[in-house]
């Protein structure tokens, strides 16, 4: 029995063993948390989680993959999710403890993925896996690069994000357009950001919503009426430019106003 690759679910399967062990590696460090398996298709990078003694609980949509699964896994048994990953209650799964969440992400769903693992960036202890390279570059991205973008900062803000290696197209089923990116997200000290954080996300995304103008130009629309611009020499830079911290500076400095 095959899993024939669905377009609609952005299914590309991973058909070189190599890679998926490398893959599961990212988690070596993670052996005594739980771990969350996003959309494991026909198990290729899910076999080795198990060998590695992982506690694995997967996450799958497409029915014809569970059941694939649930013929060619049997150790999978009772670990088998045929839910929405973007729709899971993740604290439910495993109330007040710390886990890991791992995948070969589809393409077309990948960013929604990491803004979800972000509402659970007090459990979710880190966040691994494969997806198309431009997105995974811009994860990991640093200040003053292009490619640095709303959720380059979010997740460095509670993350230490790190690119590790590059997938070629030829080793999927079928072969995507574009490479792939391997990632790794761990958790980092930070329990307090040191400003409101709701307000943080509004001034990321709003500047990056207008990332060819400086902040000054950008940041108006979250002014009271009336009010003045901060005097700060972070106003005359663009988005891409600015720290995490800077970012926290330039949030307080408009609740202030």
């Amino acid at each position: 029995m095959q899993v024939k690759p669905k377009k609609a679910l952005g299914q590309h399967f991973l058909t070189d063993l190599g890679v998926a062990s490398r893959i599961a590696d990212t988690l070596d460090g993670f052996r005594e948390l739980p771990v969350v398996e996003v959309g494991p298709g026909m198990g290729v990078l899910t076999r080795f989680l198990l060998e590695k003694g992982h506690d694995l609980t997967v996450v799958e949509i497409d029915t014809e993959s569970v059941d694939y699964l649930r013929m060619n896994v049997p150790s999978l048994e009772g670990r088998i999710m045929e839910e929405d990953f973007l729709r899971l209650d993740l604290g439910a799964l495993f109330p007040g403890r710390k886990f890991c969440v791992i995948g070969n992400y589809p393409y077309n769903i990948s960013s929604q993925i990491f803004f979800h693992v972000l509402e659970w960036k007090d459990q979710v202890a880190c966040c691994s896996g494969m997806l198309q390279k431009e997105v995974a570059e811009r994860l990991a991205a640093p200040p003053g690069t292009k490619a640095r973008g709303i959720l380059s900062v979010l997740l460095q803000a509670w993350y230490d994000v790190e690119y590790l290696f590059t997938v070629d197209e030829h080793v999927f089923n079928p072969p995507p357009k574009v490479k792939s990116g391997v990632v790794r997200l761990t958790r980092n000290d930070v329990t307090d950001l040191g400003c409101d954080e709701r307000r943080f996300k509004a001034v990321v995304k709003a500047t990056f919503g207008q990332r060819r103008k400086t902040i000054r130009n950008s940041i108006k629309s979250l002014l009271a009426p009336g009010a003045s611009l901060p005097d700060s020499p972070l106003m005359a830079l663009r988005p891409e430019q600015l720290t995490v911290q800077q970012f926290v500076e330039l949030t307080n400095s408009i609740d202030n106003r």
